[in-house]
């Protein structure tokens, strides 16, 4: 089955000149369409520091949301502070979850992060459970929504300094996941046939 994915970008401002940049993304894993079941990766990503310390946030589920009969977040294994609010049918939206684990610089044995929690790792995944598969013409949309009082918080471990999201340039990368239409897949055919004639 043909689909498409488009990243979903919210920005935030740097509070201060020079400020460091902070995103989560969803990332779909695997094959979104294999079955009644979709697994969304959360990961990280900043400019400072070498591992995740923490952090919150929701998601907000657009488009067809009423194709969604429940969703369970699995915070990764390295996160030992969890936190998980849960799905809210009503709203069809997912609540806040907080993870997180205990970093000291210069204490053993607290002093090593846990493996797997280095930035551009995996933070969660969130489990997607649908009424039916995905048809043509469906279109599910998977927002952030920043946490409180911050979404990530990460450390360098090698100088100990900590740096938050709420203080840097914060990127939320959301989901959109579209189905086209058979007569747009044509259309992608046929103009691809007619660039092909074209160069011959």
């Amino acid at each position: 089955m043909k689909y498409t994915f488009t990243a979903v970008t919210l920005a935030g401002f740097a509070m201060a000149a020079g400020a460091q940049d902070f995103s989560l993304s969803i990332v779909a894993a695997g094959d979104p369409f294999s079955g009644t079941t979709m697994t969304l990766d959360v990961i990280s990503d900043a400019s400072a520091g070498t591992h995740m310390l923490g952090g919150g946030f929701a998601l907000s589920i657009f488009e067809n949301n009423s194709l969604i009969n429940n969703i369970t977040w699995q915070a990764a294994s390295w996160s030992q502070f969890n936190t998980d609010d849960g799905y809210d049918a009503g709203s069809g939206d997912y609540n806040q979850v907080i993870f997180g684990q205990l970093v000291i610089p210069g204490v053993p044995p607290f002093d090593v992060p846990a493996p797997g929690s280095e930035i551009g790792g995996l933070i969660g995944s969130f489990v997607v459970e649908l009424d039916r598969e995905l048809n043509l013409f469906d279109q599910i949309s998977f927002e952030f929504v920043a946490g409180s009082p911050f979404t990530l918080q990460v450390i360098d471990i090698n100088t100990g300094e900590s740096f938050e999201s709420s203080q840097g340039n914060l990127a939320l990368n959301g989901l959109y996941i579209n189905i086209p239409a058979p007569s747009s897949l044509a259309l992608l055919g046929l103009g691809g046939f007619a660039v092909g004639r074209r160069r011959r």
